[in-house]
Order: structure tokens, then sequence, then C-alpha cells
């Protein structure tokens, strides 16, 4: 059965299929391999990785949609088979067809997980949490109330400080957590296309010329790990230096994708929740299931006198 998501990350790494299985060599030693007949989407994100037309075919014959990064880390073309028995089609024809009150349901989930998680930051970080924890359990189908705006209104003053006003054209801390979102939506994006589904069509999301808006949508409980990384980064800066998007900071905004989060599964980085999230909203729309695997708290965290948080 085709379980395995493989993404290509190193530079430079070359792909060949030689018996039934996908060899990955980097620097000519051979980095790994896995039966094709396992896999159920190549992500390839390295820089001047190769692969040859033949790989292409082998793959499209197993039903393996081929999903190639740009330097911003976010899908920038995909391969999808075109022949034999494959359920991409079947996958998006039910996402295409799915009525109001189902996407209202979804869209009323994420944002319930997304006010979740904002308030077990703001307590990871000793900070109340609980009246924006209460919003979550008061929010309604389509989130009718717009609770996830009111709960934005108290949470950002209260993670971040009075006077932060969350401006995307602003640097410092706004930067950081500009680019930890960018990365945030590419990872998102490739668990939707390598789930079988089409990024364009939304749940929530109406921006217009925008092919990414379901990546939107199913980002939005993962932002607050990103919020976290950037106040623990902030917190260690020295008195009044702004927090700089250098190469060390990207590095750790990048990293928040290996967070271990609690799972259904148990802990799980946070790649394969995203993975497992868009699987799961497949079975939804199949009609399978009724509700999505959603993505828990992380591991228990405490936050010491310097501002930085660790295991327990």
């Amino acid at each position: 059965m085709q379980n395995r998501v493989i993404d290509i990350s190193s530079d430079g790494a070359h792909l060949s299929v030689s018996r039934g299985f996908l060899s990955v060599k980097v620097n000519g030693e051979t980095a790994g391999k896995v039966a094709i007949d396992d896999i159920s989407a190549l992500i390839i994100r390295g820089h001047g990785a190769s692969l040859s037309v033949n790989i292409c075919a082998r793959l499209s014959r197993a039903n393996v949609p081929i999903v190639i990064c740009g330097s911003n880390q976010s899908p920038a073309s995909v391969i999808w088979p075109v022949s034999g028995h494959f359920t991409q089609g079947l996958h998006m024809q039910a996402q295409a067809v799915a009525n109001k009150p189902l996407l209202k349901r979804l869209w009323a989930q994420l944002v319930k997980a997304k006010i979740t998680a904002q308030a077990d930051v703001l307590e990871a970080f000793g900070l109340n949490g609980a009246d924006i924890r209460a919003m979550a359990e008061r929010t309604k189908s389509g989130d009718s109330d717009n609770q996830e705006a009111q709960a934005a209104r108290r949470y950002w003053p209260r993670l971040m400080g009075e006077t932060f006003r969350r401006d995307r054209q602003e640097e410092g801390a706004n930067a950081a957590l500009n680019y930890g979102y960018t990365i945030l939506r590419a990872a998102s994006a490739r668990a939707i296309l390598a789930a079988g589904l089409h990024p364009s069509l939304s749940l929530h999301h109406q921006s217009r010329g925008d092919a990414l808006r379901l990546a939107d949508d199913l980002m939005e409980p993962f932002r607050p790990f990103i919020d976290q990384a950037v106040r623990q980064m902030r917190d260690s800066q020295a008195r009044n230096e702004e927090l700089q998007l250098n190469q060390h900071t990207k590095a750790a905004l990048v990293g928040v994708l290996s967070l271990d989060l609690n799972s259904a599964h148990g802990s799980s980085p946070m790649q394969l929740c995203m993975g497992r999230m868009a699987q799961s909203l497949v079975r939804v729309f199949l009609g399978e299931e009724k509700i999505m695997e959603l993505p828990g708290a992380p591991l228990p965290l405490v936050s010491d006198s310097q501002g930085q948080t660790n295991a327990e």
C-alpha cells in the first residue's frame, strides 16, 4: 500500500530507478532506497536535484505524483499521473462537490484548533490563556461569530507585548513571523498535493489569483507554533536589540516543522501531522469520516527565565 511521502531536500541529489526501487544518491553515495510501490508522493526541494524522464514515467505508472518546489520551498510544478488506476481524480471530484455546510464545519474545526494552540502557547510562557481557550469552545460553524479575530486581539499583545502590532510590512519579529508562515504554507501545500487534493479549492480563504488557498486554510492550526518560536528568539536577544531575519533565524523557523506534537498516533513531527491532516480531509470529502485529524499540543513545555522553552 502506498503510504510514504519521499521528500528530497539535499542539494545535488540524484534519483534513479532500479529493480522496482527508487534510489537517492548524494555526492555519489547512496543515501537511501525505497520500493516504488510504497511511495504515495515524491517531493523535490533540493537545489540541483536530478531525475530522468524514465523516472517520471515509472512513477506515473505507479500512480505517484511528483512535486517540484521553488527556491521559496513552495510547490512550483506538479507532475500528475494521467493514465492507469489512480485516486487523485476521485479525491479532487469529492473536494470540488463538497457542500457549504461541510466546508463551514471543517473551517470551524480549524479555527478551534488554532485558538486552542494559541492558548497552549500563552500558557507555555506562563501567561493567561484560559479566556482564549474558552473562545475555542464557543466557535460555531463557519466561525460565524468571528472568534478567530476576537482571540487574535487578545493573543498578540499578551504574547508579544502591548506595543506590538502585527504588520506584514515591518521588520524584526514581524519579518520573522512572515518567513515562518511562508514555510508553513509551503509545507501545507506539499501535504495537500501528496494527498491528491487541489490546493486552489479552499474551505474558507477566497483570495483571488491565489493558487494555494487550501494551504492557507490548513496551516492555521500550526501558526501559533511559529509565533512561539519567534517569541523565544526575540526574548533571547540582548535588551533593546531588534530580532534580525538572518540565516540563523531562518534555520530555526524551518526547524519548527520538526516540532513534536501530540497526536492520535502518539508524538509526531509537525510535518507528519500536516500530512495526516490532509489525508484525513480526503476521507472526510469521501464521506468515510466526519472530522479531520487535527494536531494536538506540543510535548509538555516549560518556559525558563531566559524565555526559552524546553521539554520537561
